[in-house]
């Protein structure tokens, strides 16, 4: 693996004059200037992080895609609910593209029905591990952006990788539970306005999928960015909006790109599902590169310390 970008927060902070500003016009627009340099972070980072990182969330998200299923399993039958399971599984394979999901949903559906019993919480268990490798990897994309290390010992993140696991299916059925109430609603208004039925099915759909990226993204961001780095002064949004942004182009362009290349099935066989699963998955997990280094660059390291007078 490449060494981290010498453009981190943490780099610039020991090296704060290394790219002084300009004066002048160059300072609004030209090399220099605020946005130049930002963009110029971004893409050193996004060089020597962002290739690799890509295809390692690729292979790892549809690794623990099942297994975190068979947790959310697990708890919607702690919980006494577990018909909620497969409409929550549902709800998140909105923001996939249609093959993607009906590949996923499938194979889901499979699975689930033969884990029963013993067999399930013994799932649960393992897929805890699983679901907990999947977010250190994230937590490493966003220390290799900031260019911070670990500080502590290794079983206390796997913990609080547990935790975030719970927490995020307690936040799926919450969000569920919110569709589901705004699916009433919507029922109200077209029986008055059948017209505003077209349009709005679509539109709401369409907004509350990325609404929903565009939070959990914000969440990930900040809770598994380093410490020294998740206060207020260095903001998360800029990346959750751009990953959002990339994650919804990938959704809307994939399929039709794909349709232009019709090789994949005679290239891969019964296997081309599985490709174009991780190829989309690959797209994102760049996306959240992209989106991890816009925030480490924006983040300003002479904020903690006013002697610094990096950008």
């Amino acid at each position: 693996m490449r060494p981290p970008s010498p453009e981190t927060p943490e780099a610039r902070r020991r090296h704060p004059g290394a790219h002084p500003h300009a004066e002048g016009l160059r300072g609004l627009i030209g090399p220099g200037s605020k946005p130049f340099e930002v963009l110029r972070r971004v893409a050193i980072g996004v060089y020597s992080d962002g290739f690799i990182h890509a295809g390692n969330f690729a292979y790892l998200t549809l690794l623990t895609v099942f297994p975190f299923f068979i947790v959310m399993a697990a708890i919607t039958q702690l919980i006494g609910q577990p018909d909620e399971n497969l409409k929550a599984i549902q709800s998140m394979l909105v923001a996939l593209p249609p093959g993607v999901a009906q590949l996923i949903q499938s194979a889901a559906q499979e699975m689930l029905q033969a884990r029963t019993g013993p067999l399930l919480w013994f799932g649960a268990i393992v897929g805890l591990w699983t679901v907990s490798s999947f977010i250190e990897t994230i937590r490493d994309i966003l220390r290799r952006a900031y260019g911070t290390g670990y500080g502590r010992p290794f079983w206390h993140y796997r913990i609080a990788g547990i935790a975030i696991t719970f927490v995020s299916v307690l936040l799926i059925l919450f969000a569920l539970a919110a569709r589901l109430a705004v699916t009433a609603m919507e029922e109200v208004v077209f029986r008055y306005i059948p017209a505003a039925q077209t349009v709005l099915s679509v539109e709401l759909g369409r907004m509350s999928t990325s609404v929903a990226v565009f939070l959990g993204l914000f969440v990930i961001f900040w809770t598994l960015a380093p410490p020294e780095y998740r206060g207020r002064a260095f903001p998360k949004w800029p990346g959750a909006l751009v990953t959002t942004l990339w994650w919804t182009g990938a959704l809307a362009l994939l399929p039709p790109a794909l349709s232009l290349f019709g090789g994949y099935a005679l290239t891969y066989g019964s296997l081309a599902g599985v490709i174009v699963a991780l190829l989309f998955f690959w797209i994102v997990g760049f996306g959240l590169v992209i989106g991890a280094h816009l925030n480490a660059a924006l983040a300003n390291p002479a904020i903690k310390d006013p002697q610094l007078n990096a950008l």
